[in-house]
This record gives structure tokens, sequence and C-alpha cells, in this order.
């Protein structure tokens, strides 16, 4: 007994996990939609909202692109339901030895990647139609490079093998004797199919036709390549969240979840409301007035009126909630939040300033220590303020003519005819004419060793 409680407490444990894993997300999702700051955040709570509905709603791509996803959904529903239906009926009548092959042959679009579908989509029909001469001003260029009609195909390519496996699924319960007993008696295949084949998958064709419109809804691998210039919502959204998102995107999310709820419940509704009729049609008792009988023990039918009356209120709320106080509010938090932390910041930098100890006074830099000594020193300059007052007799040899970091390249009397050029010293040797240099001989291609006329 101990044993079989522990095994309990662990399955409840286990399911515990598994739909707050499915489920948290989109749980905090649906909250960021009612919270106020522009970026989706379920925490901190500022202020309960409406206002990404409404920005949701006046948003003219998401409203273009949910257009063109229901269109192509519902012609991809048309097509690969179409082709999953026709495939599962020669699956079902093909020779054994080659059954195997055909359905590897069906199920192979599955195991293809999007991208590749997209591409080879796209390369195939543009071929396709310069066979039939759809060229550039054609009638049919428009047709072949359409969009819609080549995302269309596309997505029909991977999403009837989908449908393919439903209807097998289905199939396998048939009975071939109610065919083949409606063709003795005289039916055609085309009223065996019709009266008796049809009937019998309608569930199933109800089924996959809620898959591929969901599959074509959501996919985005394949229509990236094959939209052309239409967009679909799972195309905008990308571009959407690449340039940046806002709760707008979780309010979409939010009424996706709420119409899917909606529409199983609905659903769900009507099955248990038609079971209920046929076990009381085989009781022999009488299925009740119309409106009693579709809650009488349906509890889906109950849910599902009990949450329509919900979004109805709230949608009535929404026109009449004004959040601007709440906000006016929150800012003026945030900006007394934001003074008390520049307040804490000072009076810990003060803190820490008195707390510290004294530090000597830095030493003055030594003039001579940078990498060209003192020659860039504003005091060297003749007649500037500070510059050194120290007699010519007490003049330091670095000050002399000749011994700067440059010898005296730079000096001024070096100029040819400057008047305050210094005179020459009588035991110095003669000098060699400048030839009109303003740096003296120094360039002289005589004094390379070695050439004709140098030293």
């Amino acid at each position: 007994m101990k044993s079989l409680n522990l095994s309990r407490l662990a399955f409840a444990l286990y399911l515990l996990i598994f739909f707050t894993y499915l489920m948290g997300p989109l749980l905090v999702m649906s909250l960021t939609a009612f919270n106020s700051p522009s970026f989706p955040s379920a925490s901190p709570w500022e202020c309960f909202t409406f206002e990404w509905f409404s920005v949701l709603w006046h948003d003219n791509h998401i409203r273009e692109g949910i257009y063109y996803s229901v269109i192509i959904g519902i012609g991809t529903v048309v097509l690969s339901v179409s082709m999953g239906l026709a495939a599962s009926i020669v699956l079902t009548q093909i020779w054994p030895r080659f059954r195997s092959a055909f359905y590897t042959m069906i199920i192979a679009p599955i195991l293809i990647p999007g991208v590749v579908i997209g591409i080879s989509t796209l390369v195939f029909w543009d071929r396709v139609g310069r066979l039939l001469g759809a060229g550039e001003g054609s009638a049919l260029n428009g047709f072949f490079h359409n969009g819609l009609f080549l995302t269309i195909l596309g997505q029909s390519s991977f999403i009837a093998s989908y449908a393919m496996l439903v209807f097998v699924a289905r199939l396998q319960r048939f009975d071939p004797g109610l065919t083949e007993a409606a063709l003795d008696l005289g039916a055609t295949h085309t009223q065996a199919f019709r009266k008796i084949l049809l009937p019998f998958m309608r569930p199933a064709i109800a089924s996959a036709s809620v898959l591929a419109f969901l599959a074509s809804f959501e996919n985005y691998n394949t229509t990236t390549f094959t939209i052309v210039d239409y967009k679909t919502l799972t195309t905008v959204l990308a571009q959407k969240v690449r340039l940046g998102i806002d709760p707008s995107i979780s309010a979409l999310a939010f009424s996706i979840i709420t119409l899917t709820v909606l529409a199983a419940l609905a659903v769900e509704a009507f099955r248990r409301h038609s079971a209920n009729r046929l076990a009381a049609r085989l009781r022999g008792g009488a299925a009740g007035r119309l409106l009693s009988g579709f809650f009488r023990g349906n509890v889906p039918a109950v849910l599902l009126v009990l949450l329509s009356m919900a979004v109805i209120v709230t949608a009535g709320v929404a026109q009449r909630y004004d959040p601007t106080q709440c906000k006016v509010a929150v800012q003026a938090a945030k900006k007394a939040e934001i003074q008390r932390r520049i307040k804490a910041l000072q009076e810990s930098r003060k803190a820490r300033e008195s707390a510290a100890p004294a530090t000597p006074a830095p030493k003055a830099p030594n003039a001579n220590s940078g990498a060209f000594g003192n020659v860039f020193a504003p005091n060297n300059l003749p007649g500037a303020p500070g510059a050194s007052q120290t007699a010519p007799a007490q003049e330091s040899p670095s000050q002399k003519p000749g011994n700067g970091a440059f010898g005296n390249v730079f000096a001024p009397g070096n100029l040819s005819g400057a008047s305050d050029a210094p005179d020459a010293a009588p035991d110095s040797p003669p000098a060699r004419p400048d030839n009109g240099s303003g740096f003296g001989n120094v360039f002289d291609p005589n004094n390379l060793s070695g050439v004709s006329g140098g030293n």
C-alpha cells in the first residue's frame, strides 16, 4: 500500500513538472501582454493594461501577415488533404510488394529540410514556367512566379505526407467488404466512394485538415524562400524579432491561445452532444430540448460558455479602463528610486574618500626625463614667462650652441644672411660655402666619403 501511494505521488509530480514545462512559457507570455513596460516582462509588475492589444490591432504588417497566412493555409489544406487521401487509398490498393517502396516515397518529404524544399520548389517551377513560355511580359509569368502559388505548392509537398498518415491510420479500421458489397449490388466505384468510404473517412478528413492548416500557418523555413513579395505571419514576426519586439507580440500569442482553446472546447462540446444524442436514441428515450440537451452532462459546453462570457466582459472592460494614473505613479516611483540610488552612491563615495589615508604629493617630473630631454619645454624659448634667468657664465652645457638634442641644426643663425648668426671662433677652420642652403653644407654630396671632391 505504501509503495502504491509512493507511485501515485511520483506520477503526480511527473505530471506537474511536465505541464509546468509545457504551459509555463505560455503562461508567462500571456502575463506580459497585460504589463505596461515597453519590453515584454512579467516581473517587476508595473501596471495592468490592455494597450498592447490596441497596438496589435493597428499593426498593418501583422494584419496583412495573418490575412495571407489564412489564404495560404486554406489552399494548402485543399491540396494536401486531396493528395494525402489519394495516396492513402492507393497505398491500401497497391500490390504488397510495391507498398513498402510507395510508402517510403510518400514519407520522404517529411525527412527533407524545409530550406531544401523551399529552394527546390522555387527553382523547379521557375524552370517549368520557362519551358511553358512564361517569360517576362507573358500571362503565365505572374502565375509561376506568384508567391502565394509557390508557397502553397511548397508546403503541400510535405504536409500531404502528414495527412496521408492520418488517413492510413483511419483506413486500417475500414472493412473492404462494405465497398465490395456495394459494387456487387450494382453501385459504381464513384458511388461506393461517395456513399461508403467518404463518410467513414470524414473524421480523419477533419483531423487532417486541422493538422494541415496549423502546419501551414506556423511554417517558416519553406515559406521564407517561396513567399517572394508577400508576407505571412511567421515572416513578419521573424522580422520584428530582429528589429526589436514589444508586448504586442505577447498579445498576439494570448489571442491565438484563447482562440485555440475556444475552438477545442467547441469541437469537444459538439462531439459530446452527438454522443449523448446517440446514446439517448439507443436507449429509446428523448434527447431533450436543444439547449438543455446540449448542456446536460456536457462539461466542455459549460466551459465554452464561461470562457466566451469572460472574453466578452474583458473586451468591455478594456474599452473603459485607463492606466494613465498608474503609469504616472510608476514613473514618479522610478525617478525617486533613481535619486535615492544616486544619493547612496555619493554618500558611499564620500565615506571611501574620508576613510582613505592621505597620499603624498606627487613629485615634480624631471625636466630632462622625457624622450627628447627638455627640447620642447616652453621655458626654453627666449623671453618666455618663467624662462630661466641664469647668468651666461653658469649656462648649462645642454643650453650651449651645438649641445642640444639635435645639435644646432635648428639654430636660427644657420639661415644664410641671418643678422644674428654667431661669429666663428678665430681658431676655427674656414667655413665652407653653404650654397644657399638653410642648413649650411650638411647635405652637400661632397661630404660623402669616396665622392669626388669630398674631404
